[in-house]
């Protein structure tokens, strides 16, 4: 960073990798602790955010993901063979249901007193029995399953080369993030030969276009398949597939058809056996169609609609309509954390050195951070689904744990980042599912608990499935909907969007009334908690000695935790909003009489469970009793500083390995507990390269080459978890104040700037610093408001403009 005076200015010039490489600020003493709010000024110089490779892919988790909030294409680059997995967010097996046991509630006076007599492992037998989901549960039908749409497979010919056996030289394959665009190029027998892939955030189809160096050189193959439950013809030179998949019941379940149509200039274009033939083409464009039967009886006319429009347009035009609104949504962010020594080497080589570099890879930091961005871009859109536990790409029938919507962290985490990130309306397309969730929530609450309001468990479907899982050691789990709740709070608090909060209120209020419903009373401490409950997916011995494993007790610490913060929510939303007095203040009685947001157990760490029980397995995946710290606002180093100790040595306990997600979680801990070594070193787990596919359930996580989050296998929680821990490591906004780099490592001091990212209270925040000191700052909302800044350890209030 250079440094100019003139007249009591300073001129600072910053250098950007993301979007503008030089960059003017100005500050004036005098103002507060000498600085005032930058003016930015983008150059025309431009480095591109690209992830790029020197060979096609050999696996799916090395192929780009390409998406557009609905449809998504995942191609290899493949010389000879190429496959190109086709997705719809939309497309499940599976069909509602009335899963709920009607008899349970009869059950819950025995469970209670089962566990107040502290016999939990006969409380969790009899739940077992009678207290979980009728039917098959999540296993099978009609639950059912996010399933990929199939592949689109193209065989390259060339001239004087026999099948498989092209050498080819000077192969790149990229994804740029700026215009969500795949390339490859290569040269075979003297001819250099591009495609390019994208789907469309124009006229929603998706695009392919082969070009050659020299005419008539374009020779391929097209042919559409699926492993089941598909059929393909040829219609109107057109390739279609067609299918419905299973509901569990008669078989018709949901119904989709995918269409794919080419345009050639030069050559000509044939059909053979359910295929596409091109010969010698100079160029040829492919187009993919494809809809399904949700919330659409008339799939099959839109897919060909959809196919005749974007065969009617330029593809020019196509192509700069896509790039033009992916980026009104895209470059609402910049991130510069200095500039460093890998930049031209390959994606995956970089992704192989970061973990021991001896010079930081800040880029690729920033490529990680932007690609999460881009895939909340791509995999979800106002009006549609919101991004499952696979984003919307799946190569699989079965995709592991269904790619469905686990409420016990992971969908929550897949919204994290959206609001800093600037890209406040995908959280929208969740609070959609959420708001279809309460009628069914309210049956689920009357058959297991007899109580008003509305739950969910650990698990639902675009069927709006809310009863528990089919095994009480997980699926009676009941803080998943208000889990919800605070995500939806948070589009609010972010937003200031009072149109939004009358929206949403009656969810938040139904899911206070259930909890507020449920309470019962612990006799040994005297507070009011849920009974039964449990920590997610955890379990304990019991403490008789018999070295059973059980996960059912009373008032699980994340219990407490979620309702003290969804009352809390719904109290200022009411008086926001001026309405439900009474309610209120029964809401503020019980929050007098419910257990605080964490207890310190004889060792130091926060409690997990109401009594200090002996965890079965002290590096357990999920961390769910510090829910207080994130995504909640209960403990803080400032206000709570004996609760941040305990959580730091439940953490320290935990250790610094997992599944990506829950590296990633315990990278958001680490933040908000402002310790950004100690983050950083948790987004350096995460940056550990793999190729296992495995399911599983501890140690091991890491990235594939193509940078998605492998559990393993691949879940895209882990990408987005880590793109919201980046951002709460730069700006955090949750203690009532902007603080700035309030978790910076010590590899991003050097220099650096952030521009676009969101604070609570609808306030976009610029800032730079150097030396890690913030050197410049600036704070916009629409409507000018006094704000609390944290800068360079001392809080003072500013402005906005």
């Amino acid at each position: 960073m250079k440094s100019i005076s003139r007249k009591g200015v300073f001129f600072f010039v910053l250098f950007s990798c993301s979007f503008a490489v030089k960059q003017v600020v100005a500050f004036t003493a005098g103002s507060p602790l000498g600085f005032v709010a930058p003016r930015w000024k983008d150059s025309a110089v431009k480095i591109p955010l690209r992830l790029w490779y020197e060979k096609p892919a050999a696996q799916w988790e090395e192929t780009l993901p390409l998406g557009n909030g609905r449809l998504g294409m995942m191609p290899d680059g493949g010389v000879m063979k190429e496959n190109i997995v086709l997705n719809d967010i939309t497309l499940w097996s599976g069909a509602p249901q009335d899963a709920n046991n009607k008899e349970a509630y009869k059950k819950l006076p025995e469970i209670q007193r089962l566990l107040l007599e502290g016999k939990n492992d006969q409380a969790q037998a009899l739940i077992d029995k009678d207290f979980i989901c009728t039917g098959k549960g999540s296993g099978a039908e009609p639950f059912g399953c996010f399933q990929t749409m199939g592949n689109l497979s193209i065989a390259y010919r060339y001239n004087g080369v026999q099948d498989n056996e092209a050498k080819y030289t000077n192969y790149t394959r990229t994804l740029s993030l700026d215009n969500a665009i795949a390339s490859c190029t290569y040269e075979v027998n003297g001819v250099t030969y591009k495609r390019e892939y994208f789907t469309s955030f124009g006229d929603d189809v998706g695009m392919m276009r082969i070009t050659a160096s020299k005419p008539g050189m374009i020779n391929i193959g097209l042919a559409l398949s699926r492993e089941e439950k598909g059929t393909v013809t040829v219609v109107n030179n057109a390739l279609e597939m067609y299918g419905q998949l299973e509901n569990g019941t008669d078989g018709k379940g949901m119904e989709y058809l995918a269409k794919v149509a080419v345009q050639a200039k030069g050559g000509k274009v044939t059909t053979d056996n359910n295929k596409l033939m091109v010969q010698q083409a100079n160029e040829v464009i492919v187009y993919f169609s494809a809809k399904t039967s949700f919330k659409d009886n008339a799939f099959r006319q839109h897919a060909q609609q959809l196919l005749d429009k974007a065969k009617a347009t330029a593809y020019n035009l196509q192509k700069q309509k896509h790039i033009a609104n992916f980026q009104k949504l895209f470059n609402r962010q910049q991130v510069y954390l200095g500039s460093g020594p890998y930049e031209t080497w390959s994606t995956d080589k970089r992704l192989e050195n970061f973990y021991n570099a001896a010079t930081p890879d800040n880029q690729l930091t920033v490529l990680f951070y932007q690609y999460s961005r881009y895939l909340s871009i791509s995999s979800t859109r106002v009006g549609l689904l919101p991004p499952n536990l696979q984003g919307l790409w799946a190569h699989q029938i079965r995709t592991p744990w269904n790619g469905d919507y686990h409420l016990d962290v992971n969908v929550q985490m897949n919204h994290w980042g959206v609001e800093p990130a600037n890209l406040s309306e995908l959280n929208l397309p969740l609070a959609d599912l959420v708001s279809n969730l309460v009628p069914h929530g309210e049956r689920t609450a009357k058959a297991y608990y007899n109580a008003e309001g509305w739950v969910a468990h650990v698990i639902t479907n675009p069927w709006m499935f809310t009863e528990p899982g089919e095994s009480a050691s997980w699926g009676v789990t009941k803080s998943g909907s208000g889990w919800l709740c605070s995500n939806l709070w948070d589009h609010y608090a972010f937003s200031n969007d009072k149109n939004y909060l009358k929206k949403i209120y009656p969810v938040l209020k139904g899911s206070a009334k259930f909890y507020s419903a449920i309470l019962i009373k612990d006799p040994k401490t005297g507070y009011l908690v849920t009974s039964p409950s449990s920590s997610p997916e955890n379990s304990f011995f019991m403490p008789d000695g018999s070295g059973k494993h059980v996960s059912i007790c009373m008032g699980a610490t994340i219990d407490n935790q979620i309702i003290r913060e969804l009352f809390n929510n719904v109290i200022t939303a009411s008086k926001t909003l001026g309405i439900d007095e009474a309610f209120r203040k029964d809401l503020q009685a019980k929050l007098d009489q419910i257990p605080p947001a964490g207890r310190i157990a004889p060792d130091g760490r926060l409690m997990e469970w109401l009594e200090d029980y002996k965890e079965t397995d002290k590096e357990h995946r999920h961390i769910s009793h510090l829910y207080g710290v994130y995504p909640a606002n209960l403990i803080t180093p400032s206000q709570t500083p004996d609760l941040a100790e305990a959580c730091k040595k439940s953490l320290n306990v935990r250790g610094d390995d997992g599944p990506s997600w829950a590296i990633a979680y315990k990278q958001l801990f680490w933040a908000r507990l402002h310790d950004g070594n100690r983050a950083y070193k948790l987004f350096r787990e995460i940056m550990k390269p793999t190729l296992k596919t495995n399911i599983n359930y501890g140690a091991g996580g890491g990235v594939y080459p193509n940078l998605l989050s492998a559990g393993p296998p691949f879940q895209i929680d882990g990408n987005f978890g880590a793109g919201a821990g980046i951002a709460e490591m730069l700006l955090q906004s949750h203690e009532g104040f902007i603080n700035f780099i309030p978790a910076i490592p010590d590899a991003w001091k050097g220099e650096g700037f952030v521009k676009g990212m969101k604070a609570r209270n609808n306030i976009t925040v610029d800032f730079a610093w150097k030396n890690g000191k913030i050197t410049s700052y600036k704070l916009r909302s629409p409507q000018k408001q006094a704000v609390k800044v944290m800068l360079n350890g001392k809080l003072i209030t500013v402005n906005t403009q």
